[in-house]
């Protein structure tokens, strides 16, 4: 979301405009992840949706953009992808996106355009994203890791860790702030490790918080590596800086940890937690976890198992392993089979909705402050909002507004969502 609003932000500049129909567009771009193989499986499908737009109208332009772009910039100029060689005209890495309009203009001339170098030095720190909506905004504060763990493909699709100037990051929430923005989350791949001139992440989340207190202020991801004890109270001690934290365990057993690099032990992510919730007692938490690394066992996953009963999260992303090409993990052997895989996936997520179930039926009968984003999918009668702790909740809409404050009484639940009514007589609110 928010690379793609810094491309809107560079095509805005270059006079384009945004169209929400595809057939009335001329440039048709699609930005991508290859975190896992899922991921790239639905980008080949999507580009096969816009072999139809692009044989009405042969004119259009159409480019894939961000990590998968860079990882598979072979592949994808070629018909070796299927087909979609034929399809793509321009394929820009994540660190190439100033080159846009030009690449854009040489394509309608039949030159076809391929920028993936990454950069030490890009940020895009002078650049202003376009922000379609007004309730929450991103903002990108580092790009990059420097982490190297053995399964991922971030350090080579999106290259080393460099953070974005202290002091316009600062300038940029003024700027949503006084645009009526009610949420900012800080974004990194490692925000723990972001660190300008003499300024650390702390520093930053408690100069942000300052700016405008109406504003709940959000981060993600963490490693629990760089997860600091001032980090932690600069959390604790401000209102508006959410409580909840997204802190990936991947694997509850020290052996796969190990494997993986992620530089702690399963003791050191317990002591960690520990100290978060000694300091900040109605913490939300949630964590990834990848199941089925190589040589993982029956042992190692019963570890992971015991690290969520204990730990309690109130919600989990989980996923088979899957090997992506160049990575260290890359040169092991899959040797853990597909059924396996599944079984042992099956009951990671079955353990982690029961746990996630009773967490959120702890909070029936309590009452929370809710920011509203919009109408509910499956009611125009309702609205879905988040509480400070990520939870979605769906509560009929009486007078209230998108992008306001509402408090929130809780009446049922159920594994993912929260459902309660406007709680108008209430003096106090548990966020």
């Amino acid at each position: 979301m928010a690379d793609s609003e810094v491309v809107l932000g560079l095509l805005n500049d270059g006079n384009y405009t945004l169209t929400e129909e595809m057939d009335n567009a001329d440039i048709v771009l699609v930005n991508t992840c290859s975190v896992r193989e899922n991921a790239e499986q639905r980008i080949y499908g999507r580009l096969g949706e816009f072999k139809a737009v692009k044989s009405k109208n042969p004119e259009v332009v159409v480019g894939v953009l961000g990590c998968m772009a860079e990882r598979l910039r072979e592949k994808l100029n070629t018909d070796e992808a299927r087909g979609v060689g034929q399809i793509v005209d321009l394929i820009v890495g994540p660190d190439e996106y100033r080159k846009l309009p030009s690449l854009i203009n040489n394509a309608w001339h039949g030159e076809k355009g391929v920028a993936v170098k990454l950069s030490r030095v890009e940020t895009y720190d002078d650049i202003v994203p376009l922000r379609t909506s007004g309730i929450s905004a991103w903002i990108s504060i580092m790009r990059g890791c420097d982490k190297f763990c053995s399964f991922c493909v971030v350090p080579f699709t999106r290259g080393r860790e460099r953070s974005r100037d202290y002091f316009n990051i600062i300038k940029e929430v003024e700027e949503l702030g006084k645009r009526g923005f009610k949420e900012i989350t800080l974004l990194g791949q490692n925000v723990n490790s972001y660190r300008y001139d003499k300024y650390d992440f702390a520093d930053l989340m408690k100069t942000v918080s300052e700016v405008d207190e109406s504003m709940r202020i959000r981060f993600t991801t963490s490693h629990p590596h760089d997860m600091s004890d001032k980090l932690i109270e600069t959390i604790a001690s401000k209102n508006n800086i959410c409580k909840y934290i997204h802190l990936p365990i991947q694997s509850g057993s020290d052996r796969i940890l190990d494997l993986m690099k992620r530089e702690y032990t399963s003791s050191h992510y317990r002591n960690l937690i520990n100290k978060i919730k000694a300091s900040i007692p109605e913490v939300s938490l949630s964590t990834d976890i990848i199941s089925g690394f190589p040589t993982e066992t029956e042992e190692d996953h019963r570890m992971t198992l015991e690290i969520l009963e204990e730990t309690r999260f109130d919600g989990a992303f989980m996923f088979k392993y899957s090997p992506r090409e160049n990575t260290p993990a890359w040169k092991m052997d899959d040797d853990v089979n597909d059924e396996i895989k599944s079984i042992r996936i099956n009951e990671i997520v079955m353990l982690q909705n029961k746990i996630s179930a009773e967490r959120n039926q702890e909070m029936v009968g309590t009452v929370h402050k809710v920011l509203i984003e919009g109408e509910s999918k499956k009611s125009s009668d309702d609205f879905h909002g988040r509480t400070e702790g990520n939870k979605i909740v769906i509560f009929p809409k009486e007078n209230s507004i998108p992008g306001t404050y509402v408090d929130i009484k809780i009446t049922r639940t159920n594994s993912a969502t929260l459902f309660g009514h406007i709680y108008k007589n209430h003096k106090g609110v548990k966020s």
